[in-house]
């Protein structure tokens, strides 16, 4: 059986690269965080109430699956998928109402936006062909979803990433409540660390949005950064940011899951 066939994500994939790493992978959450308080949608996650009670927590667990489909085998890693949908549908059938269709589109597009915005902002530009490796992955798994009118390309993905960019998101009461949320659950150091990645990784429109701003004094720490952070100091300085509850957990995504490792046994 080749590859292709046994893993959901082929080992060699530059998906794995930019999804094995933790520091990649909270750039990835940085921008997530900050365009899911954005969204128009963003009610959907209020109505469970388990976004404003533990913002990070949430967003964590998206985090988590997005790795173990990365990282499974296809057979687990399609259970994985048909598992969110059965999360959603629950959910839809409490409310009695759906999901609207482009709320999926555009959590599929910013998985794809941050992995490649995340691991070029710490470590260096991607290709055009890994680029379009990135969009094929997420877009299957947007396929195996069900998400109706995915683009087919990766060019046709820009324009429409563009889009929803532009309808979709909008400063709301949620957007300050998240925020005030964030800030409240980080502390003040992390949460100006939260901003100042934010400031470096997020498209212009959801930089305005927020008013985040574009001077970031982060970046010059990212150029040292990328010199350093093989060394014991960097990654002792990393773990002393880290919130206390997610510290673990956080250190975890420099290891493949163990579902994966089973799976490649």
């Amino acid at each position: 059986m080749s590859q292709r066939q046994e893993y959901f994500v082929a080992p060699n994939s530059v998906v794995r690269t930019i999804w094995g790493k933790a520091d990649t992978v909270l750039f990835i959450f940085a921008g997530a965080a900050a365009e899911f308080a954005l969204n128009k949608a963003v009610d959907w996650l209020y109505f469970t109430g388990r976004l404003p009670a533990d913002p990070l927590a949430r967003l964590f667990s998206t985090v988590e699956y997005a790795r173990q489909i990365v990282f499974a085998e296809r057979e687990a890693a399609e259970r994985a998928i048909d598992s969110i949908n059965a999360i959603h549908a629950a959910v839809e059938s409490k409310r009695g109402m759906s999901i609207p269709a482009w709320a999926y589109r555009d959590v599929s597009f910013m998985l794809i936006d941050y992995s490649i915005r995340a691991y070029e902002t710490l470590e260096r530009p991607l290709t055009l062909a890994e680029k379009e490796e990135v969009f094929e992955v997420f877009a299957r798994v947007g396929q195996r979803m069900g998400i109706p009118d995915l683009p087919a390309t990766y060019a046709e993905w820009l324009t429409a990433r563009q889009g929803s960019l532009e309808n979709h998101l909008e400063y709301s009461r949620f957007t300050a409540d998240l925020y005030q949320q964030y800030a409240r659950h980080l502390g003040k150091l992390r949460y100006r660390l939260l901003l100042q990645a934010q400031r470096v990784v997020t498209p212009a429109q959801v930089n305005t949005l927020l008013g985040l701003g574009r001077t970031p004094w982060l970046l010059p720490a990212l150029f040292v950064y990328r010199y350093t952070q093989h060394l014991p100091f960097s990654k002792w300085a990393r773990a002393s940011l880290l919130p206390d509850d997610y510290k673990e957990k956080i250190l975890r995504l420099d290891v493949v899951p163990t579902s994966a490792l089973r799976a490649a046994s």
